[in-house]
C-alpha cells in the first residue's frame, strides 16, 4: 500500500510536487506518467526515503516515511525493489556478483545468497549468463539483471523508473512482460514513464501527472498527454 496525503516539495523556491494525494493498492499495477518536469521522479525519490517532503505525509505499508530516521531507510529499501533507466550495474561485478551485492550489504548469509542469486536469476531469463558482466551483454538483459537485483529481498513493491528508457522496442516489450509477471505474483508494480505505446497497451490505471499535481488517474486509462 502506497498512500500520499498532500505532499508538496520545493527545490529551493521551486514547487516540484503540489499538494499530490494518491493511493495506491497492494497488488496494483500502476503507471505515473507525465513528461520531464511532471515531478514522477520526485515521487519515486519520495518513496524510498531518498528525499523527504516539505509537507503532507508519505506512507508506505506500515511505514510513515515523513518521520523515518536514516537509520530505518535501510530497512524500507528491503521493502521496496528499485529499477532505473541506467541499470547501475558495477561494471567490474559480473550479473551475479551485482545482485548478490545487493544481499552482501545487508548482512546476507553465504548460503542465502546461494540459495536467492540463482532462483532471481531464473525468474529474470538469465540462467547461465550469471558469470557474464555488464559489458558483455546486452540492455534488455543488463535490465533483466537490474530486476533480479530489485528482487533479491522479495519486495513487496517494485518501483520502476524509465526501465524502457535505454532499450529498443523489443527489449522494452520484454521488460514490460517481466514486469506483468512479477506483479501477478502479488507484487505491487509502480512503473514511472513517458512511453506512450507501453502504457496504452497495458490498459491498467494510469495517474497522469503535471507541473508537480496529478491531473489524471484512471482505471484502464491511457497516456492523453
Amino acid at each position: 500500500m502506497i498512500k500520499l496525503e498532500k505532499v508538496s516539495k520545493f527545490y529551493s523556491k521551486n514547487k516540484v510536487l503540489d499538494e499530490v494525494s494518491l493511493f495506491i493498492k497492494s497488488g496494483e499495477f500502476v503507471s505515473i506518467v507525465g513528461q520531464s518536469g511532471a515531478g514522477k521522479t520526485t515521487v519515486v525519490r519520495l518513496l524510498i526515503g531518498e528525499e523527504r517532503a516539505d509537507s503532507g505525509k508519505v506512507q508506505v505499508g506500515d511505514w510513515d516515511i515523513t518521520r523515518l530516521s536514516r537509520r530505518e531507510i535501510p530497512h524500507l529499501r528491503r521493502q521496496i525493489g528499485v529499477i532505473f533507466q541506467d541499470f547501475k550495474l558495477l561494471p567490474k561485478k559480473t550479473l551475479e556478483e551485482n545482485i548478490s551485492f545487493a544481499l552482501e550489504v545487508s548482512g546476507g548469509s553465504r548460503e542465502k545468497i546461494k540459495k536467492i542469486v540463482p532462483s532471481v536469476l531464473k525468474i529474470v531469463g538469465l540462467e547461465g549468463k550469471g558469470k557474464r558482466y555488464p559489458g558483455e551483454v546486452s540492455g534488455g538483459e543488463k535490465q533483466r539483471a537490474a530486476i533480479a537485483r530489485a528482487l533479491v529481498h522479495q519486495p513487496k513493491i517494485l518501483l520502476a523508473d524509465e526501465p524502457t528508457g535505454n532499450l529498443d522496442a523489443l527489449n522494452a516489450d520484454e521488460i514490460i512482460e517481466l514486469l506483468l509477471r512479477i506483479n501477478n505474483f502479488g507484487t505491487t508494480v509502480v512503473l514511472v514513464t513517458h512511453n506512450k505505446e507501453i502504457v496504452n497497451r497495458l490498459n491498467r490505471r494510469v495517474i497522469t501527472m503535471d507541473s508537480g499535481q496529478v491531473i489524471s488517474d484512471k482505471e484502464n486509462g491511457k497516456y492523453l498527454l
